[in-house]
């Protein structure tokens, strides 16, 4: 590749990265905005992990930063980048119009509010995965695979003793077994949009959070669970912070008319009761019975030996 290439290349990365509703900052200071943390921020299974247990620093991530959404709806957001009038997707199909094949990862975290608050991640892949790399794995397999190897990494950087209790320090998620997520998949990108609402567990913390979230600044990373001593030690897909949002900066999402999208739903009795079960039983939040995980999603995935091992 040209350096002239390059260029471009880094040019319509950092268009993307600049055009959301919430700007782009170093990550040591992004008022109402986000950036991307150190990878080492995360603690990740390391190359003998199922003999030891231990865990290692994250270190550089495997895809590149692309972008932050800070939005609300009329309706629940879902498969934002099938829609070709959205800018993430509007600036994939200009790269393919040149010549050029990007491939974009997204996740999509829906809140649980009237307002169908949403947060959108994207990172792009500088290069085709690896045959037969967990990623490539992803990408081919099927939801089942999916649903069973996403992980989520939480960490509340600053924030009240509440919502940082609550939380925990380092909160661990496989995705797919504590809520519903559902994968959408093009050409050039593919999409996970996460119903926080669709567990009790998780949508009493982030509403708790939300009442906050002008105060907090957290790191979220995403990764694909290393099963298998073979595919050790785990490495981190990418990674946001965001700090201190105001819900009033959140742009608004225009759906397309031939979409038909219900609105997400908000129980507030039944979100109450689910976090008031937790703070009264902490130990209930790391392990939940198989036939309620969808309903009552745990927010610390991965067993109690683990987790004294971050």
């Amino acid at each position: 590749m040209t350096s002239s290439d390059d260029e471009a290349e880094h040019q319509w990365i950092e268009n993307v990265k600049s055009g959301g509703a919430v700007l782009c900052q170093p990550p040591e200071n992004c008022p109402n905005g986000w950036g991307t943390p150190a990878g080492d921020k995360f603690m990740v299974r390391g190359p003998d992990y199922f003999i030891t247990k231990a865990k290692i620093p994250g270190g550089e991530y495997l895809l590149k930063p692309l972008g932050f959404d800070w939005i609300r709806g009329p309706t629940k957001i879902c498969e934002v980048l099938k829609n070709k009038n959205h800018r993430v997707r509007k600036a994939i199909d200009e790269e393919v119009s040149h010549g050029n094949q990007p491939f974009v990862w997204a996740f999509n975290l829906q809140l649980p509010s009237k307002e169908n608050y949403s947060a959108v991640f994207y990172f792009v892949s500088p290069k085709p995965a690896p045959e037969g790399s967990l990623m490539d794995q992803f990408l081919k397999g099927d939801d089942a695979f999916r649903k069973s190897r996403l992980k989520l990494i939480a960490n509340v950087v600053k924030g009240p003793w509440i919502v940082r209790t609550a939380v925990g320090e380092q909160a661990i998620c496989i995705l797919g077994r504590a809520l519903s997520c559902k994968y959408v998949q093009g050409s050039n990108f593919i999409e996970v949009d996460v119903d926080i609402g669709s567990s009790i567990v998780a949508n009493a913390i982030v509403h708790l959070a939300f009442g906050y979230v002008t105060t907090l600044t957290v790191d979220l990373a995403f990764l694909i669970e290393s099963q298998a001593e073979s595919e050790l030690p785990e490495r981190l897909l990418g990674a946001v912070r965001f700090s201190e949002l105001s819900p009033g900066s959140a742009g608004v999402y225009e759906v397309p008319s031939e979409e038909q999208q219900e609105s997400a739903p908000f129980l507030p009795t039944r979100l109450w009761q689910g976090f008031s079960q937790l703070l009264q039983n902490p130990g209930n939040s790391r392990e939940t019975p198989p036939s309620s995980q969808n309903t009552n999603g745990n927010l610390h995935e991965e067993g109690a030996d683990e987790n004294t091992n971050r």
